[in-house]
Parts: structure tokens; sequence; C-alpha cells
């Protein structure tokens, strides 16, 4: 099981680069770097490719509306060849919020864009001439749409690999059964090990049966904040607020994915009651109103003991990279607890 970490969107990049060599030195293996409405990723990716040796440096995540699929491959191209084979392409459709509120663009298809934007991404690093009509995106545009002038071209350079991992963040059945057949990796949230079956086993498997083995097996990589110790109780606040956060108030009624994940797992009625009270602007309210089951087992806060479980529950589960976040005041604290975590990973 390999151990990532994800960069936060506001901190000083410089120092927070400088970290990230220390990290790696303790035992980290990949670092996600987000992009939402903050500093771009890739900037920060290139940054960081010149200052690591082994980490693998992944997009966590690019959204699929704000780049189009050719430019996201001579992105993921350019950061591959500037790491020397160690970037992920991390892929997401986000939401409505964020890609028609900051982007203008409009939130459609999610499925079908994300697929059709994979084959084009295959093909430019193949150095094939790019010749694709899809039913969301057509290159080169036909003359009806276009001056007509558009040829088919292929990449310039020669990419370090023409198959470079992609990561899709994805939550709905029929979006975790395309991440199953199409993508090397799948980045679900909010994971809680014991009922991930239940919610997504059937599309995982619907997927697995159409994927093509050249593929390899699916790396599942989950997210969670990390305190280990006896007295840590009091930090599942931070990660019981993230949730209602998104459980509450990430998007509108009936159409808040992460209120559906939560339901999905369970949690019916109290979904429903977080989303009530954050909408209403009581939001910790929206927060005490969580299932403290939901909180603390979506995360690895707890003694020692009770952390090495949690990743003996997430292994069995088939996460194979647990993306931590540790829940400490400084560089050197952050850096023991990735080795304490190191240590109970196998």
């Amino acid at each position: 099981m390999r151990i990532g970490m994800p960069l936060n969107y506001s901190s000083g990049f410089a120092e927070t680069a400088a970290e990230v060599t220390d990290l790696e030195s303790a035992g980290l293996d990949i670092i996600f770097v987000p992009e939402a409405y903050s500093f771009d990723a890739v900037s920060q990716l290139g940054y960081l490719a010149a200052r690591t040796q082994r980490l693998i440096l992944a997009s966590g995540i690019l959204q699929i509306y704000s780049r189009t699929p050719t430019l996201t491959a001579m992105t993921a191209a350019g950061l591959d060849y500037v790491s020397g084979g160690r970037f992920m392409l991390g892929i997401g459709a986000s939401g409505p919020q964020v890609i028609e509120g900051f982007h203008g663009v409009k939130y459609d298809a999610p499925l079908g864009r994300t697929r059709e934007l994979i084959d084009i991404c295959r093909q430019v690093w193949r150095r094939e001439r790019v010749d694709y009509q899809g039913k969301y995106y057509r290159i080169p545009l036909p003359p009806e749409e276009g001056t007509g002038l558009g040829k088919p071209l292929k990449l310039i350079n020669h990419p370090v690999r023409e198959r470079i991992p992609v990561m899709i963040a994805a939550l709905g059945p029929k979006n975790v059964a395309m991440t199953a057949e199409v993508a090397e990796a799948w980045e679900p949230i909010f994971f809680y090990p014991e009922r991930a079956g239940d919610v997504w086993g059937e599309s995982l498997a619907q997927g697995r049966a159409k994927r093509d083995p050249s593929l390899g097996d699916l790396d599942v990589c989950v997210g969670m904040p990390m305190a280990i110790g006896d007295d840590v109780d009091h930090l599942l606040q931070g990660h019981r607020d993230q949730l209602a956060l998104y459980v509450g108030g990430m998007g509108a009624r009936g159409k808040n994915f992460y209120n559906t994940l939560a339901q999905r797992y369970g949690f019916e009625e109290a979904a429903r009651t977080v989303q009530d009270l954050y909408l209403g602007g009581k939001k910790s309210e929206a927060a005490a109103a969580l299932p403290d089951e939901l909180v603390r087992m979506t995360s690895l806060i707890g003694p020692k003991s009770w952390v090495a479980e949690r990743v003996q529950a997430y292994a069995a589960a088939g996460v194979t990279t647990l993306s931590v976040t540790p829940i400490a005041a400084d560089t050197a604290s952050r850096v023991r607890m990735i080795e304490e975590l190191r240590s109970l990973v196998s």
C-alpha cells in the first residue's frame, strides 16, 4: 500500500515544496496537488518535479471542463517529461458550483466527456494524428462548425510514456463503473471501508468486467485526515466540519453528490437533517448532526493500535493508496506522522 498526501490550497508554496522533500525522505510515495478555484496545479507540479526525486506527482484533480482534451494531454505529457516519468493525471468533473460559477462553462455530460477526453489523451500520448469525432469533442472541427481549415495533427514532442496513468475522481455508480473500465486509478471521497462494497461493489465489478488487461489492477486512492495518539479525539472536529460542508452545503437539494453518498452509506435521515440545517445557515448544528460513526470511520484519527486496525480495514476493502492529511502544527510533526504510518503499512 502506498502513502500519499494532498497539498493545501492556500499554503505558501515554496515552504510547502521544501517540506515535501522531507516527506519524501520519510517514506511518502505520492503527492496530490489540487486545483479548485485556487492557483493552478500545473505550475506547482512542475516546481515539485524539480525539487523531488522519487515521488509520484499527481494532479488531484484537473477539471475536465477547464481545458480542452488535447491541452490536458499536452500538459500531462509535459509534466511527465519534466518529472522523468513520475506524473499521474488525476481528472474529475467537479460540480456545477465551480464549473459554471467560476469557469462559466456549462456542466453537462460528465461521463461521456470524461471517456472521450481519456481516449483523446491516449491518442496524443501515442503521437497519433488526432482525428476524433465523438459526441462531445470533434477534432478537427468539422467544416460545418468552423472554417474547414483544421487538419489532424500529432504531438511534436516524444512523450516519456505513451500511457500516462489516469486517475478519475468518481462517486456515482455509472461514473465509478466507467472508471473501473478505462482508468488506471480511482479516487473516491469519504471512503468508509466496511460499507464501500455495498455502495460501489457492483459498479466496480461491472467496470472491471470490461477492463483492458493492459491497464493492470485498479489503483484505489483514498483520502482521509490523520492524527495518531492517545488524546486526539478533539481533532475529529475539523473532519466533522468538512463533512458537514460537503454533505450539507455542496450543491442544492437533490443535486448534492456527497449527500447522496451519505445516504447510500445508510445515513439517510441524518444526511437530510444535515443538509436542511446547513442550507438554513446553521453550520455548527449541521456538523453536530453528523453521525459520530461516519465521522470517525472515514478518518485515521485515534491511538496507534486503532489506526493500525483501520489501515488493515482499508487494505481489506481494496485500497492501494492512503492519501492522508496529517493534523500537525509543523513540518517535523508531519514527517514523524508519515514515518509512523509507514511503519504500519505493508
